[in-house]
């Protein structure tokens, strides 16, 4: 056999999708929402998942239904506890091919006058917990075919009233992926960002589903709850395909390219009623979209 016979055949547009099956694929924040449906869905296709989360009946049940998955109870926000967490369930894979930093939480704040211990909250889960996510699995992935996949949101990029702490915190890990893209370029692993609208998860009716939202949006909701399975299929298709970037709806897309005008718009149509909603929030209960553990505080106490 000759040296251009022993070639592979190359299929052009009918080789075989590229595929999750056989991946090692750790999930954070996989007790509920996007993370349990992306741990069931990963399973189904083949994948090899290990789970991290706090709520550990929940964590427990999903790990059933994905054949006894290896699983950790794990806050997010400690940093030795990520550490220990991600490289006992490497070992137990047999490494990592893939990571989903997806672990978050909301809740509205007014930013004046509001209480500031929601905005150390929640940069401690949604960005110290993604940077410890990503530095504890940063060895394991740097490899030819290693991938980072961070579920940000449209929120890094359309800033609304009662959701500074939220956005903020999206926006930070936006620029962690995109800084992370470049250090890991020269190992061959390379780095993803998901950008989602409102799903039809707990995040989006617990985090902001309240009283003062709703006195200043004029409704539930900014742009409609979307359904959850289009946003856990293009995870599935970024990790088989180590995407750069995925969106859900297929609409954030068009909003992410005009982000100026966009945030204009925000802006321009939520000219009247925000100073009611503030009133309203200042003293409306609110919770977490997931209740936290108790941390010690990382801030001086404001007064």
């Amino acid at each position: 056999m000759n040296a251009r016979t022993a070639r592979p055949v190359r299929r052009g547009l009918f080789r075989p999708a590229p595929q999750v099956a056989g991946k090692r694929i750790l999930i954070t924040g996989a007790a509920r929402g996007i993370g349990a449906a992306v741990a069931r869905q990963l399973h189904a296709r083949g994948a090899l998942v290990a789970l991290l989360g706090i709520e550990e009946g929940l964590l427990a049940d999903v790990a059933a239904e994905c054949g006894d998955a290896p699983w950790r109870y794990c806050d997010i926000g400690d940093p030795d506890q990520v550490e220990r967490s991600v490289n006992s369930l490497a070992a137990e894979l047999g490494g990592l091919d893939a990571v989903v930093a997806n672990a978050g939480i909301a809740r509205q704040l007014s930013l004046l006058g509001g209480d500031p211990t929601v905005l150390e909250e929640t940069l401690t889960v949604n960005v110290l917990g993604v940077y410890y996510t990503l530095r504890a699995a940063g060895p394991h992935i740097a490899h030819p075919g290693g991938y980072a996949l961070i579920i940000s949101s449209l929120a890094a990029a359309i800033h609304l009233p009662l959701a500074g702490a939220y956005s903020a915190s999206k926006a930070a890990v936006e620029a962690l992926g995109d800084t992370l893209r470049i250090e890991l370029r020269h190992t061959g692993a390379k780095v993803g960002m998901a950008y989602f609208a409102e799903l039809d998860t707990e995040m989006t009716s617990r985090g902001f589903g309240t009283e003062a939202a709703r006195s200043i949006l004029g409704r539930s909701t900014v742009s409609g709850i979307a359904p959850l399975g289009p946003a856990i299929d293009a995870v599935e298709h970024a990790l088989a395909r180590r995407s750069r970037r995925i969106v859900s709806p297929y609409w954030v897309s068009l909003v992410l390219w005009c982000r100026p005008l966009a945030q204009w718009l925000v802006e321009f149509s939520l000219r009247d009623g925000v100073a009611g909603g503030l009133d309203i929030a200042r003293t409306e209960p609110a919770a977490f979209s997931t209740t936290q553990p108790a941390r010690p505080s990382r801030m001086k106490k404001l007064a």
